[in-house]
């Protein structure tokens, strides 16, 4: 799974971003979605972790994918990312509109709107941020999306307040619409889970430097990641795998700590700190239990 930024953003959509915004403001654009494709020529999100909030209105068929639930969004829907829970976006065919807009949590901190991004029930890990719309509401989300591409082109002094007081138009009406019906079964979700979650535990390596370190070192990191409870993976790990989430990412160190000493000339201090271990004493304990070999004989066999 990647982490997808800003920049990362805007030149996988090939978009120019916008001048003239002061730091502390923070970052806002508006995009119609049929006039965005990737370099490739695709409209698909890959499934990662965005570094900004997102709200989307989608008109047409497309799937939401996310670590634990599918969902099938069919005709107009009003959809709510946070950099904390990633998803993937696929739409089903080429007859798709919308429009988003995109920002940073600068662009509606506390102290230009009282409000906490992540404490709004709308933000929340294990949420379902995807909404259906009635023909009217269609009507009412798309007039407000509107008037901000409208405003973002004008030369009005303060539109970045006024676009800022849609934003949060748009949350509030989101958090008074009912959520779309998640299609997933459990299988279907425990299989995902655990792909993901095998799939970022690989991701970490290889190290290859001693400048590195292995940012995910527990049970808890991965959870994080993935915006599941950590006993709810455990249990999914179990049951596919056999091996609860601890057991899976020991082995993948330890697997990495016998290439490193086997094939650098790294000192076992920098292999222990690139590992992820506090000092030198805890990865030769955690090694010989692993192998039954200290890592310096086992360098030498």
């Amino acid at each position: 799974m990647t982490n997808t930024s800003l920049d990362d953003f805007y030149k996988r959509n090939d978009a120019a971003q916008p001048g003239g915004m002061l730091k502390e403001i923070g970052h806002f654009n508006i995009f119609e979605s049929e006039k965005l494709f990737n370099q490739d020529g695709s409209r698909e999100m890959p499934y990662s972790r965005r570094a900004y909030y997102k709200i989307s209105w989608l008109k047409g068929n497309s799937r939401a994918e996310y670590a634990d639930k599918v969902i099938d969004i069919q005709g107009n829907g009003l959809l709510f990312a946070t950099p904390k829970i990633p998803y993937h976006w696929i739409p089903e065919n080429s007859q798709q509109r919308g429009i988003f807009c995109i920002f940073t949590p600068e662009f509606l901190g506390s102290g230009k709107t009282g409000i906490q991004l992540d404490e709004l029930p709308i933000f929340q890990a294990g949420q379902t941020p995807i909404f259906e719309l009635s023909d009217e509401e269609q009507q009412e989300i798309e007039y407000i999306f509107r008037k901000m591409l409208k405003e973002i082109g004008s030369d009005y002094r303060f539109k970045y307040d006024l676009l800022r007081t849609m934003v949060l138009e748009l949350i509030h009406y989101g958090q008074k619409l009912q959520p779309m019906a998640v299609l997933a079964s459990t299988q279907n979700a425990s299989e995902r889970i655990s792909s993901l979650f095998l799939e970022l535990l690989e991701r970490q390596f290889p190290l290859d430097s001693t400048e590195q370190r292995l940012n995910l070192r527990s049970a808890k990191d991965y959870a994080d990641r993935l915006a599941v409870h950590v006993n709810h993976l455990n249990k999914v790990l179990k049951d596919i795998t056999g091996n609860t989430t601890t057991r899976l990412i020991s082995n993948r160190v330890v697997t990495e700590a016998k290439i490193l000493l086997k094939q650098t000339n790294w000192n076992i201090a920098e292999i222990a700190y690139t590992l992820g271990f506090d000092d030198l004493a805890q990865f030769s304990n955690f090694f010989k239990k692993e192998t039954s070999f200290s890592p310096s004989s086992f360098r030498t066999i």
